[in-house]
């Protein structure tokens, strides 16, 4: 099975064209953009299909971020990968960013994913040393989540590791997308069916002031 892997969580935007048989990465395309993940997206997927030698046709699975990062770049992302499921007829599964996160490192040792989140807060998950989730995706201030990491026996990772552990080395939240094509490739699509992971509402407010009475 052939798997299209998408990232569009932070500042990156990028796509990925998986063999889960022979557990390679046929074709990978993509970039830092900061913004824009709408008007790229597209340019990328087809870009990593060219480098893979494959078209849409030979996609069996579509895998994709689903969060938490940027609200409106895991809107994109999810969308797209939804799109393409039904116009292909295939499955999609979502991803959490923390599960990539924690999937792209090789570890011996209980691991805790952890991404400031800012505004004095901290999104989290423990795994096993095996891989296995130990907690659900959680939102917690970094007073609290230093107080975990305190409790915690294992490795830390992330862009929050070295504002909760002293010592720890300052991390990038870069997704590895060929992380999120090894996972979407084992998860179950019934379960695991992609939608925005929102562990706090979006930035942008409507203004109440200028609401517009209804007739």
């Amino acid at each position: 099975m052939r798997v299209l892997a998408i990232d569009t969580s932070g500042s990156g935007c990028r796509a990925a064209l998986y063999d889960a048989e022979t557990d390679s990465v046929l074709g990978e395309a993509g970039a830092e953009i900061g913004r824009g993940h709408a008007e790229r997206l597209m340019d990328f997927i087809d870009a990593a299909l060219v480098a893979a030698g494959c078209d849409l046709a030979d996609i069996g699975r579509i895998a994709v971020t689903v969060g938490p990062g940027s609200f409106t770049g895991i809107r994109v992302g999810v969308a797209t990968a939804r799109g393409l499921a039904l116009a292909l007829g295939i499955p999609a599964v979502g991803v959490t960013t923390l599960s990539a996160l924690a999937a792209a490192r090789t570890r011996d040792k209980p691991l805790l994913v952890v991404m400031d989140a800012r505004r004095g807060e901290v999104y989290c998950q423990s795994f096993a040393a095996g891989g296995a989730a130990l907690s659900d995706p959680a939102l917690l201030s970094v007073d609290d989540a230093r107080a975990l990491a305190v409790r915690h026996d294992g490795d830390i990772a992330g862009s929050a590791a070295a504002m909760l552990r002293e010592g720890a080395m300052p991390e990038t939240d870069a997704v590895d997308v060929a992380a999120v094509a090894r996972l979407g490739a084992a998860l179950d699509p019934e379960v695991h069916r992609p939608k925005p992971l929102y562990l706090r509402g979006p930035d942008a407010k409507p203004q109440a002031g200028f609401a517009i009475r209804r007739a």
